[in-house]
């Protein structure tokens, strides 16, 4: 398999969820649980691997997306309710992930321009361009390279602060779950295992890939992809941690997210997480509101035209949702933690679709889901369900 085949459709994804609220939640969780939580990440790199192997099979096997499948195989007096069910919550879910996003993106900006407001107002408007003028791969590409630089920050850092490995070793052991930890765990599951990616990834995989042979080249491209953003996820962790856990640092904003990478760049921190977040923050604004209107395309059937209003509506919809839910005043980082914790609860309801769609022999043939995976998938849509769950017992206090 040549180098170039392990970049495609899984960095996409892995791209997706390295954005604003991956850096908020990740820097949060070892700030205030030090190393505890690392177990709610490997848990999540693990859901991420399995359930975008899944959703990148059916998109290779069958040469279409989630929401087509889900439309065509739903029973009859079920598939209105159903369909209903999961555009709902791609909507809910992408409109908070997209007020996360912008408000990422404008924490960045607001470290460069620290006199200026209305960034998320400008932001948006900017997406909404270069979607409707189909002018973003070129800028994808930039942004992308300024979260790389970002990674790589992280990744030296987290070598630079020495941690304590035998505390690492033990973050991988379920621990420290009460109160807000559980939100963290939450967040950190909503911001990794991103619902509408489950979506992208079928359709952008269909668009690649044709030979079903290819299979095992596909899946160690998705294996190389997400264990890479894991990876970088977990520097992130590991640096705040190192840095921050047991200093009582309030995080507010993008410079208090930037003191962590201050030992090994200095002053210059404030300003790499800035362009950091802007770049995360807008490359996501742009992915999310087109996974939407993707989601929504397959379920209705719609023309693949992207001109065609209808799918123009759904994207155009999401953004606004972004940009008026992150500019109602609410702090940045509040915005971006609630996003990452409402994915975490909106997941098991796509997963659930997905799961019913991998067992279709008419959609896959051979290619179904063995009972392995199936046994796998119950486990991380019930572990999922449990976490949320206690979130909001610890929450509303419902117990």
């Amino acid at each position: 398999m040549k180098l170039k085949n392990y970049f495609g459709p899984s960095t996409l994804v892995a791209a997706a969820f390295i954005g604003p609220g991956t850096v908020t939640v990740c820097t949060l969780a070892g700030a205030q649980a030090g190393y505890s939580l690392i177990f709610a990440l490997v848990f999540s790199v693990f859901a991420t691997l399995f359930l975008q192997e899944m959703s990148a099979r059916l998109g290779l096997v069958s040469q279409s997306g989630l929401g087509e499948a889900i439309r065509n195989e739903t029973p009859q007096h079920l598939k209105y309710l159903f369909l209903g069910l999961v555009l709902i919550a791609i909507i809910i879910g992408n409109a908070a992930y997209e007020a996360g996003n912008l408000s990422g993106a404008a924490l960045g900006m607001k470290v460069i321009f620290p006199n200026f407001d209305y960034w998320q107002l400008i932001l948006g408007i900017l997406a909404i361009l270069l979607l409707y003028f189909s002018q973003y791969k070129l800028l994808e590409n930039i942004l992308i390279v300024l979260v790389i630089a970002m990674s790589l920050c992280f990744l030296f850092t987290a070598i630079w602060v020495k941690p304590n490995l035998s505390a690492v070793l033990k973050g991988f052991v379920p621990s420290n779950l009460e109160g807000g930890n559980l939100l963290l765990a939450l967040a950190l599951i909503g911001t990794t295992v991103v619902p509408y990616n489950l979506f992208l990834h079928a359709s952008t995989v269909s668009s690649k890939w044709k030979d079903k042979s290819k299979l095992s080249d596909l899946r160690k491209e998705n294996l190389a992809a997400i264990i890479l953003g894991g990876f970088v996820s977990l520097c992130i962790i590991i640096t705040s941690a190192g840095t921050m856990y047991g200093t009582e640092t309030v995080i507010e904003n993008a410079v208090d997210l930037s003191l962590q990478l201050e030992p090994i760049i200095g002053v210059w921190a404030k300003y790499v997480m800035g362009l950091g977040l802007f770049a995360a923050g807008l490359t996501s604004s742009i992915t999310a509101p087109l996974a939407a209107a993707y989601c929504a395309r397959g379920i209705f059937a719609w023309s693949k035209d992207p001109k065609d209003k209808r799918f123009v509506s759904i994207w155009l919809l999401i953004l606004m949702l972004g940009i008026v839910f992150s500019s109602l005043g609410f702090k940045p980082i509040l915005i971006i933690k609630i996003a990452q914790i409402a994915n975490g609860i909106l997941l098991p309801i796509i997963a659930v679709f997905l799961l019913y769609i991998m067992n279709q022999k008419k959609v896959l043939g051979d290619y179904v889901n063995s009972t392995w995976r199936n046994i796998i998938g119950i486990i991380i849509i019930a572990i999922t369900l449990i976490i949320a769950f206690k979130s909001f017992n610890a929450v509303f206090k419902f117990l």
